[in-house]
């Protein structure tokens, strides 16, 4: 028999990495590929990749989350996660990449009922239908306990040797990782921003008032502290220096806020700017910077290639609306 090839979904993660070794154990020659977007990246994947030693593809998935936070037709999880439909997704593409390498079959780290709204049995089996690749989506750590795919029935695989694992205890993989000889792997709870209540609310609040928000819309979501000041209009202040030095890079032509002869944030008003937006900004930068209370600041604003000085008092906590 000529040597199975599949195209393994890799995260980086524990399962996903268990997936390619349970595989690889039995001959099949793994490939793995990866997405990328504003909420979770690739760097674990990347890692994982070459410590097992396979060739990794890395998708842009920007185009495809965007477009399912506007309508996931299976919803969101308890956050700003349309994990069925992201999963199902991803298959898709995966199974395009499949097809276009000559590859046999998909392959995931999934576990059954792991997570109980995304990776119960009948989410895992929306994901495969809607994927449109179901027959070919193989899911070794689990495979026994659900219903036999192709690949299994034309023998590339053998389902004897495949895994029946289930549920939310990791001591199975933990052990499985020993034996594989696999350390150093990230902890089941990281990766998308999408799961974290505090990202979402921004999120949301953003989705709302902006129909189209750009790339730096998104990435503001991940720093700093943020003020709803109008429908249209927010203001982001940075935390600490690193903030402060990210959001003057990405502002772009945004107006930028810094208080002169103190230590402070700088901040940036995104969405629609007025006069008196600007100037309720400042206050704000004033507030949360170390200027005396009671005292009127100046506050440098800098709007595309233009500068100007504006006087700011610190904004009283009965103005703040932070999100």
């Amino acid at each position: 028999m000529r040597k199975a090839r599949a195209l393994c979904l890799l995260s980086g993660g524990l399962d996903s990495q268990l997936a390619v070794c349970v595989l690889r154990e039995q001959g099949v020659e793994p490939r793995g590929i990866a997405f990328e977007s504003p909420f979770f990246g690739s760097k674990s994947a990347l890692k994982a990749a070459a410590k097992l030693g396979i060739p990794l593809h890395v998708e842009d998935f920007t185009g495809d989350i965007l477009e399912l936070l506007r309508d996931p037709p299976h919803g969101f999880g308890s956050c700003m996660n349309p994990c069925i439909d992201c999963h199902a997704r991803m298959l898709r593409r995966a199974g395009r990449l499949m097809e276009k390498l000559g590859l046999d079959f998909l392959a995931t780290g999934e576990v059954l009922d792991e997570r109980p709204m995304s990776q119960n049995r009948t989410s895992l089996e929306i994901v495969a239908r809607d994927s449109q690749y179901g027959e070919l989506v193989l899911r070794p750590l689990s495979a026994r306990l659900l219903p036999e795919t192709r690949p299994e029935r034309e023998g590339l695989v053998d389902r004897a040797r495949l895994l029946s694992l289930r549920g939310r205890s990791r001591k199975p993989q933990i052990a499985l990782a020993a034996k594989y000889g696999l350390s150093d792997y990230p902890t089941p709870a990281g990766g998308c921003l999408l799961t974290d209540p505090g990202f979402s609310r921004r999120l949301r609040d953003l989705m709302s008032h902006e129909p189209n928000p750009s790339l730096a819309d998104m990435s503001f979501l991940k720093i700093g502290r943020h003020f709803r000041l109008g429908r249209r209009t927010k203001l982001v202040l940075g935390r600490n220096m690193s903030e402060n030095e990210i959001i003057e890079r990405e502002a772009g032509t945004r107006p930028l806020l810094k208080v002169e002869s103190f230590p402070g944030p700088i901040g940036v008003v995104c969405g629609e700017v007025s006069d008196e937006l600007v100037r309720t900004a400042a206050g704000l930068c004033v507030r949360y910077s170390d200027a005396p209370r009671g005292q009127k600041a100046m506050v440098r604003v800098r709007s595309g290639g233009s500068f100007r000085i504006i006087e700011a008092e610190a904004a009283a906590e009965s103005g703040l609306n932070p999100i």
